[in-house]
Parts: structure tokens; C-alpha cells; sequence
């Protein structure tokens, strides 16, 4: 039996067709992984497949932001680096902001942490668009954005969260690197070429370990992938990324990042999200094993 949520709303389908995009025969299939937005596969008989994105109207999201037009940007960005997905249309639908794009044959990341580091290098290596918006740098900037998120929270466990609070400072790197901003485990698909990214609604410009702390977080691969990276997963995706300037970066800043990511499971649970309490404590656990190591 066909779930109702994993049918596309009434209007998008012939507003596609109106535009030339999708056939009226075309077969939709619902896609997993997008937990802001919807998504289907849609088969074209005489033009192969295609991924139909439609954006929902959510709350403004402390951490990742959901942003059409900026996704449309990056996509045309990247077109030709074998990288993401080669846009085929944008529009505003009656059901809402609409992305087509090419479909990437493959599954979601998994297992394989040097493909995961292979692909953050090599996106980090390109230059960015004018325009984004800029990502925390430093333990300063963290500190603040993590505190914010802990303000809309009511929770014991928030109260006692704020206590965590790493004590040494990292100074701001200053770079504008192009970051992905979401590179979690079902943002990555793996295919006889290696990873490519999807779901570019919240890219950023700034310090490379934003991407690295959220492909390792354990709250992060607990809720995508269903379990943290062991340590030796962990091991192989920095040794990886073959660069030991920035992983020595990452692991002095790495307590701020677990610390702003129990603030934003925390945040989450108490928006009615179950698997969330989960989440933080595996980022609360990897905080104090830091702290106590």
C-alpha cells in the first residue's frame, strides 16, 4: 500500500509537466534521508532519471539553514566538477519552491571514511561563489553560536549542557573556503567514480573543520547512518583528508564542535524530535571523553 506522504502534492506533478520537465506518464518514487525537505525519483521514459526536490516552509533552524536559491546557485557553481548534481530546472510551483535535478546512480555513504575525506579535499579546494553566508571560525564565534542555541532551550538537560562549555580558545582561522554545511552520511552518495554531494541548501565560506566536525560527529552518523565511526573509521577519514595543518585545527576545536552539537540535538528534542536524546548523549559522551583524555 502507496503511504500518502510519499506521493508528491496534486499540483506539483502538472506543474512540472506544464514546463516541459517530466512527462505525464512519468514514474514518481518517494526518496528517504531529506528530514527538511521532500524528494522523488522520477523516472522519464525517453530521458532517464531525474531527482524532483520540493522545499517545505519550516522554522528558521539554528545550525542548517534551508535555502532554494542558494542551492540553485551552487549547483550551477559546481556544474562540470563532478562533484554534485547537474541542475535541470528551478521554479516556484503551487506547492512550493520546486529543484529538478539529474539523478547521481549510487547509495548513501556508509562505510569507505577515505571517500568521505576525498570529496570534502577536494571541495574545499574550490573556490567559493560571492554571496554565502559565513560559517563560525574560531572558538569565540562557536561559543556564541552554541549559546544562542542553549537559550532557546528549557530543558534540565540544556541548563546542564551550558556547564560543558570548553575553556580553551582557538583563534579564528580567517579563510573562505567553500563548505558543503550538511555533509552528513545520506548527503553523500557513493558511485563507481567515488562520493558526490547532495542537498546544497545551507553552504557557507570559512574554516574546513565546520565540515570535517560535521561528517564525524556521532550525533551526526548516529541518525543517518544508525552508529558513530569507530575509532578506527575515524582514524582513516582524518588521515584522509591529507592535510595536518587543519586536522590538528580540528582536533583542538573539536570539544566546541561536539559541545554545539549536543546544544542542537538538545534544540531538537525538545522540538518533538525522539531520536534527538540519542543523539546527544553520543555527543555528550565524545565531549567528556575529550575532556577527560
Amino acid at each position: 500500500m502507496t503511504n500518502a506522504d510519499d506521493l508528491p502534492p496534486e499540483t506539483l506533478a502538472p506543474a512540472l509537466v506544464a514546463a516541459g520537465i517530466v512527462p505525464p506518464d512519468a514514474s514518481w518514487t518517494a526518496l528517504e534521508g531529506g528530514r527538511t525537505n521532500r524528494l522523488w525519483r522520477v523516472s522519464r521514459p525517453s530521458g532517464g532519471l531525474v531527482v524532483v526536490k520540493l522545499y517545505r516552509q519550516a522554522a528558521p533552524n539554528p545550525l542548517f539553514p534551508n535555502d532554494p536559491a542558494v542551492e540553485l546557485r551552487l549547483l550551477r557553481h559546481l556544474s562540470g566538477h563532478g562533484i554534485a548534481p547537474h541542475p535541470l530546472y528551478f521554479g516556484k510551483t503551487p506547492a512550493g519552491p520546486c529543484l529538478v535535478y539529474a539523478h547521481l546512480a549510487g547509495a548513501a555513504w556508509t562505510r569507505g571514511a577515505y571517500m568521505a575525506a576525498a570529496v570534502l579535499k577536494r571541495l574545499h579546494a574550490i573556490a567559493p561563489p560571492p554571496g554565502l553566508r559565513n560559517a563560525p571560525d574560531g572558538s569565540l564565534a562557536l561559543g556564541e553560536q552554541t549559546a544562542a542555541i542553549l537559550a532557546r532551550c528549557e530543558s534540565h538537560a540544556a541548563h546542564a549542557a551550558r556547564s560543558l562549555m570548553p575553556r580553551h580558545e582557538v583563534p579564528a582561522l580567517g579563510r573562505a573556503t567553500l563548505l558543503h554545511g550538511d555533509p552528513v552520511a545520506a548527503n553523500m552518495v557513493v558511485g563507481e567514480t567515488g562520493a558526490r554531494l547532495i542537498d546544497w541548501q545551507c553552504p557557507a565560506i570559512g574554516d574546513p573543520c565546520e565540515d570535517i566536525a560535521l561528517f564525524l560527529s556521532p550525533a551526526m552518523q548516529l541518525s543517518y547512518r544508525g552508529a558513530p565511526l569507530d575509532t578506527a573509521e575515524r582514524a582513516a577519514f582524518l588521515a584522509s583528508y591529507r592535510d595536518p595543518a587543519i586536522i590538528a585545527r580540528y582536533r583542538r576545536l573539536a570539544p566546541w564542535y561536539h559541545w554545539r552539537m549536543l546544544a542542537y540535538c538538545l534544540w531538537r528534542h525538545e522540538g518533538g524530535d525522539p531520536g534527538a536524546r540519542a543523539a546527544a548523549d553520543a555527543e555528550q559522551a565524545a565531549l567528556i571523553a575529550l575532556d577527560s583524555a
